[in-house]
Order: C-alpha cells, then sequence, then structure tokens
C-alpha cells in the first residue's frame, strides 16, 4: 500500500518535477495477479488497480487491512467503483457475479466481505482500475454497462475539447454515499480536457488517462490558478487532484479518463470555475 500525504498548495510552489510525480502521479497501476493500492489521505480515496491472469485474485491480496484501515475487512467502512479497461472479466462480490467488457463498471456497496477478479483469457486478461472511498451506509451493488450512463455532451470542435461525459456512478444513475465516477471521451480531433479549468473546493479528484496513443502524452494541468504546474502522463496512469488544485489537460492526440470524485457533496457541477486568461 503506497500512502501519499495531504499537500499544502504554497509547498508545491518549490517541489522539482521530481517531487511533483512522486506526490500525484500513480504509475505501474496494472501488475500480473496482484493488486495496486495508492491511499490518499486526500478525502481517505484509495485508488486500485488488478490485472488477473492466470489467478483468481482477492480485492485484499497484498494488504494489512487493519494496519491501514482498522477495520476487518476492506469494505467494511468503504465503498468502492470498478471500470473494466482490458478484456473480458469477471467480478464476485459476495454472492453476487458480474460479467464485464470493456468499459463496463461495477459499484460495490459498504459492508461487501469478499470481492475477487478474473480474467476470461490470460491472452486479453481484465484490467480493474478502481477508486474507493469511505461510506456511512449501505445501498445496492449495481452493474452499469456503458448503455446506462447518463450521458452529456460538451466543448466543441472550434475549441478542441469535443467530448461526451458519460456518468456511472452518479445519483442520475444510482445512489451511493459520497463516490461519483465517470469516463469521458473525446473526439478525434479534440484534444482539452475539462474545459473551462475548474477547481471543486469541497470535493477531491482522481484521473486516471487511457486510450492514449503509442507515443503520445496527456500535459495534465494542476496547481492554482495563479501558479500553475504540469505533469506529462502516459497511457493507463492516474494523477491525484487536492480540493484547492485546479485540474484540466491537453494531449497530443485525443485520449479517454476515467474520474472519480469524493468529498462534501456529489453536486456535479458545483465547480469554481477560472477563467482561462486568468491562469499562470
Amino acid at each position: 500500500m503506497d500512502t501519499r500525504y495531504s499537500v499544502n498548495p504554497r509547498d508545491i510552489k518549490r517541489y522539482t518535477t521530481e517531487e511533483l510525480r512522486n506526490e500525484f502521479l500513480i504509475q505501474n497501476i496494472f501488475k500480473a495477479d496482484e493488486v495496486t493500492a495508492v491511499y490518499s489521505h486526500v478525502d481517505r480515496m484509495v485508488t486500485l488497480g488488478c490485472m488477473p491472469f492466470n489467478e483468481v485474485v482477492d480485492l485484499e491480496k497484498g494488504m494489512d487491512i487493519w494496519h491501514t484501515f482498522g477495520t476487518q475487512f476492506f469494505l467494511e467502512r468503504r465503498e468502492i467503483g470498478v471500470f473494466n479497461v482490458g478484456g473480458d472479466g469477471k467480478i464476485v462480490a459476495d454472492d453476487e457475479t458480474f460479467d464485464l467488457t470493456y468499459t463496463d463498471c461495477v459499484y460495490i456497496t459498504k459492508g461487501t466481505k469478499k470481492v475477487t477478479f478474473q480474467s476470461n483469457d490470460p491472452k486479453n486478461p481484465a484490467k480493474f482500475y478502481m477508486v474507493s472511498a469511505p461510506a456511512h451506509t449501505s445501498y445496492k451493488t449495481t452493474f452499469i454497462p456503458m448503455a446506462k450512463a447518463n450521458k452529456r455532451p460538451m466543448g466543441a470542435m472550434e475549441t478542441a475539447n469535443d467530448r461526451v461525459i458519460n456518468q456511472f456512478i452518479h445519483p442520475d444513475v444510482l445512489q451511493t454515499c459520497q463516490l461519483s465516477m465517470g469516463l469521458t471521451q473525446l473526439k478525434p480531433g479534440s484534444v482539452w480536457n475539462s474545459m473551462p479549468p475548474h477547481t471543486h473546493e469541497r470535493r477531491m479528484e482522481v484521473y486516471f488517462y487511457f486510450e492514449v496513443p503509442k507515443d503520445n502524452v496527456v500535459f495534465h494541468m494542476m496547481g492554482q490558478a495563479e501558479e500553475t504546474r504540469h505533469i506529462v502522463m502516459h497511457n493507463e496512469e492516474a494523477v491525484i487532484s487536492p480540493s484547492w488544485s485546479m485540474h484540466c489537460g491537453a494531449g497530443t492526440s485525443n485520449y479517454t479518463f476515467i474520474w472519480a470524485m469524493g468529498g462534501e457533496n456529489q453536486a456535479f457541477d458545483d465547480m469554481d470555475h477560472i477563467a482561462i486568461t486568468d491562469m499562470k
């Protein structure tokens, strides 16, 4: 379990590129038959990855649950959202089984004692990308395919940000404690995400970039409007965005990303917008 602590916005003004990446960038998310996990003290969010090859992999594999969370099992006081960004696979959550194809999603509620992952074909393994947030009550574990996601077209080709925001784990789709997750697809010719730039003073966010073509990157913008920084990101990498940090990005090609939020509310449009011309 990799632990990341909260960072004061004044401090990152002095960070080197290496220090910035060490604090916020999450790499090597998918390892064969392992569960990778990064615990952020920002809203207690956990970002995880699992790529089963030859094993049925338990969510808690490699974790010291009591040492990290002070609970008897991972989801005793947590909820989790799972996306499959690889080949076909299967999730078993207690007595429920879910078959996931590419970009399918499952929300697993608080109190679920055992969760396992497996791939249908080790030659084309599933890649389960997950984010977990603290939870105060239990709702319904739910399978959400792309067809059931709430779709919000945004942007325009003229501003290079023509995209569709697919809201999966969202109040318009299902009820959760605080976790919200979705998948944003940029159309060919568009490279900017999350424009206009903004912060969520009441929520943090994690971005996971994928479908980034070979030999391309995404420049993820972060920091405060008057003191911006960037992190160069490659395919299948994630980045932690504290509530005080703006978040937007531009790629050298179009791409897709999964966003996950947790905090005081689930109001998707509760944003503090930043004028593009005010960025420095």
